[in-house]
């Protein structure tokens, strides 16, 4: 099923097919918890997983800030090589059409995750956040492998993993984020 324009009928499908998937991808590849796993061993910080119910709530969270940071990349990926038509050329998607695309998006997400309202807006506002934070920061250089990223993801995900060791935090999801942009494209790229 291909991203058609925001306006016709099929882009809410695509829509909610793009939120699912990009789901159950971040689920099945389990970024999340492989990266916090590897940390603890890489930084012999198992401390972060004695007390099992702060383990999950730390994944939870580190899930939700990976669900946003896909989020956000497949919306600029779609909304920047935007193709009405198979034989059309890529093109980025109108403003008003982007708009309308990501509120799509987002309803579906938030349908397909059973957020109450409350849960939405907060997903809506932390999503708009890394979108103005990534936009910023671009640069057009592309990081060393060793270079943690400057990226919304990275900050966040490093405070929440191990807030005291806040430069190997950074690096390690530096390192995650590589891997869910991947996961992204993957996924992206079975719509277009």
């Amino acid at each position: 099923m291909g991203v058609m324009s925001a306006a016709n009928p099929s882009a809410a499908t695509a829509t909610a097919e793009l939120a699912a998937q990009l789901t159950e991808a971040l689920q099945r590849e389990r970024i999340v918890p492989r990266f916090v796993d590897s940390y603890v061993v890489e930084h012999g910080r198992h401390g972060l997983q004695v007390h099992a119910a702060l383990y999950r709530d730390l994944l939870t969270l580190l899930q939700r800030e990976a669900l946003i940071a896909a989020s956000v990349h497949a919306m600029e990926m779609i909304t920047r090589d935007f193709q009405p038509t198979a034989k059309s050329k890529p093109r980025p998607m109108a403003k008003k059409d982007a708009a309308a695309y990501r509120r799509k998006y987002l309803g579906a997400l938030a349908r397909y995750q059973k957020w109450s309202v409350g849960e939405a807006l907060d997903f809506q506002k932390d999503f708009q956040i890394y979108e103005e934070l990534i936009a910023r920061s671009a640069s057009g250089r592309r990081r060393k492998p060793y270079e943690a990223a400057n990226h919304p993801f990275v900050d966040r995900c490093a405070f929440l993993l191990d807030s005291s060791f806040l430069e190997k935090a950074r690096v390690a999801a530096s390192r995650a984020l590589t891997s869910l942009e991947e996961l992204t494209e993957q996924v992206v790229s079975t719509f277009r």
